[in-house]
């Protein structure tokens, strides 16, 4: 056999050989982002530290997680309000210390939402209500109206019903009393 026909029978065999390519089992799954990727391991972080703290508190609860206007969401789901607390106050004060377990894990600063017992949605409700009422006082009087004051996260509702609206609406005054006030169109 010449060289020639070596170099021919090598490639032949070689045609033979059945290459195998790793084969992508979720090919049909969409694709996540890194952003998206990061916003689902907060939403789990904060999950698993919130189930050990239900845990350890010997509470009830069922823990999901979504994602969300670019926020990692959390919301335990349980019949009690003993993790809601007077306006809130123990929800925020657990939001804050699920932040906390997710920075102290990932190095960055979350913006996560936390619910308990849909207290955040009801309250999303009744403030894009109060909104509603304010617009349409506005509407009807052409002048502003100052509301009651609010935390950032209440008065963010509010900035964005009004904008939605078509109207515009500024904040005004210091914290802890900082105040929406909704305008008249110009």
């Amino acid at each position: 056999m010449s060289e020639d026909q070596s170099v021919v029978s090598e490639v032949v065999e070689a045609e033979d050989v059945a290459i195998e390519e790793p084969v992508d089992e979720d090919a049909d799954a969409p694709k996540v982002s890194k952003r998206e990727e990061a916003l689902n391991n907060e939403g789990e972080i904060a999950a698993d530290y919130l189930e050990e703290l239900l845990d350890i508190a010997d509470l009830d609860g069922d823990i999901d997680t979504f994602n969300e206007s670019g926020r990692a969401h959390v919301s335990v789901i349980t019949d009690g309000d003993v993790l809601v607390g007077k306006e809130g106050e123990v929800l925020d004060a657990l939001q804050e210390l699920a932040r906390l377990a997710v920075m102290t894990e990932t190095g960055h600063r979350s913006r996560l939402m936390l619910d308990i017992a849909g207290y955040r949605d009801k309250q999303r409700r009744q403030l894009q209500d109060l909104a509603a009422d304010a617009i349409a006082d506005v509407q009807n009087s052409g002048e502003p109206v100052r509301l009651s004051p609010m935390n950032p996260y209440q008065r963010k509702i509010v900035h964005d019903a009004v904008a939605a609206a078509g109207l515009s609406s500024e904040s005004e005054g210091e914290e802890p009393r900082r105040r929406v006030v909704v305008l008249p169109k110009a």
